[in-house]
């Protein structure tokens, strides 16, 4: 890379995946149309528009779009890199770093001369970076083994309304030892990652066009209203005014 920022416009078909694959430079990755989901070896985080997922340099990701994804990407060279997030995070887009994304695409191949209104546009989009407030996408995955088959059973029946200790004979552990598990490895109760798995489906499944109702029942909910309020907790607004 020959300068300090650079961004890239790239159009991606529904269901297409990115194969793992890491940059020397930092990432910024943001749709604004689609939703991307971006996985690490440490977890996954759902992009939907309006967010974007920063990926610090040398992290292994790979990328699958749900529904036809327009995106967005910025690398930023060291040392500004070095004043970003040391870990993989997702971050509101303010109106203001779409538009400073956007124009950056425009830019020349040729590195910018200090003074330029492509070097200050790239300084402001690195402020812009460092100041995001970080949205709560992110849904760890364990490391144990026992933990990670019941996660990995649960990533592919989100709806599954088991308790713990129904979970027990899958992880081949006791109800207790799993619970301790799912704390030490992720952060967060079983509840809590059931829970944070469902919003990230949703968020998935919404982007995609899934009506609320539909997602809301084969996600385990009982009701629309149920999951609606569960959506409002974690993110402030309804599902409607998210993607509205």
């Amino acid at each position: 890379m020959t300068r300090p920022v650079m961004a890239l416009a790239v159009a991606y078909p529904a269901g297409h995946r990115i194969p793992r694959h890491r940059h020397r430079t930092a990432q910024l990755i943001h749709a604004i149309a689609g939703v991307m989901t971006v996985t690490t070896r440490d977890g996954t985080w759902v992009v939907p528009p309006l967010r974007a997922v920063f990926v610090p340099s040398r992290v292994a990701h790979t990328i699958r779009m749900t529904g036809d994804v327009a995106m967005r990407t910025v690398y930023v060279a060291r040392p500004l890199a070095d004043t970003l997030p040391r870990a993989c995070c997702v971050v509101h887009v303010t109106p203001l770093l779409r538009e400073l994304i956007v124009r950056a695409t425009t830019f020349s191949a040729r590195p910018a001369k200090d003074g330029t209104t492509e070097a200050r546009i790239a300084a402001l989009i690195v402020d812009e970076i460092r100041a995001a407030p970080v949205a709560p996408l992110h849904l760890p995955r364990p490391a144990d083994p026992r933990a990670l088959r019941v996660t990995r059973a649960l990533e592919a029946n989100p709806g599954d309304a088991r308790p713990l200790g129904a979970w027990a004979r899958t992880a081949g552990a006791s109800s207790r030892t799993l619970a301790r598990l799912f704390e030490r490895e992720t952060g967060l109760t079983f509840g809590n990652w059931r829970q944070q798995l469902r919003l990230v489906r949703a968020l998935e499944r919404l982007g995609a066009g899934d009506n609320v109702t539909t997602v809301a029942l084969e996600l385990g909910y009982e009701s629309p209203s149920a999951f609606i309020a569960m959506f409002r907790k974690a993110l402030g607004v309804s599902p409607k005014k998210y993607f509205g």
